[in-house]
């Protein structure tokens, strides 16, 4: 499949509510809005996220089809990325290759990324982004309405190139 990214259109918002209410998703995700439901809060943080300066938010594209979101948000050193892939797409590099993308976007560094510790496929991506594992902590996770373990990983050098391996 051919992933690219692109900036937030509003026509992008309904699809990212429906993948952001998959029960599924939201467990691996674990750290989610407390109430998925709320269409309100869901607009606003969206709204403020495009606004926001120093977020660099983008959809994630493949074939041409809406199947995520990544971004880039924090503040300068302390610079976190995310990103979201509808489950449907889930086992096909799509979510690397979008954090692939993005990284190429944002060439600084040092970037952090958390994960709860039992998503093994978000860790896995992040580390064949070149992300490591720095620390470990423990946080409230709304979706699974307890405190979980979560790793922090960080990206300190630049890619070797578009889709690059460091670990191969």
């Amino acid at each position: 499949m051919d992933v690219s990214l692109r900036p937030v259109h509003d026509s992008d918002l309904p699809v990212f509510f429906r993948q952001m209410s998959d029960p599924e998703s939201r467990y691996m995700a674990a750290f989610t809005p407390e109430d998925p439901t709320d269409h309100v809060r869901f607009d606003a943080h969206w709204s403020t996220l495009r606004s926001a300066p120093g977020v660099d938010v983008r959809t994630v594209l493949a074939d041409g089809d809406v199947v995520g979101n990544a971004a880039v948000y924090g503040e300068p050193g302390e610079r976190e990325v995310t990103y979201w892939i509808d489950r449907a797409y889930w086992g096909r590099g799509l979510a690397t290759a979008a954090l692939g993308a993005l990284l190429d976007l944002v060439p600084e560094r040092p970037l952090y990324a958390r994960a709860a510790a039992d998503n093994a496929g978000s860790i896995r991506v992040l580390e064949k982004c070149g992300f490591r594992l720095s620390t470990t902590e423990r946080g409230y996770a709304a979706a699974r309405g307890a405190e979980i373990d979560e790793v922090v990983l960080v990206l300190r050098a630049p890619r070797s190139g578009a889709g690059a391996d460091p670990a191969a």
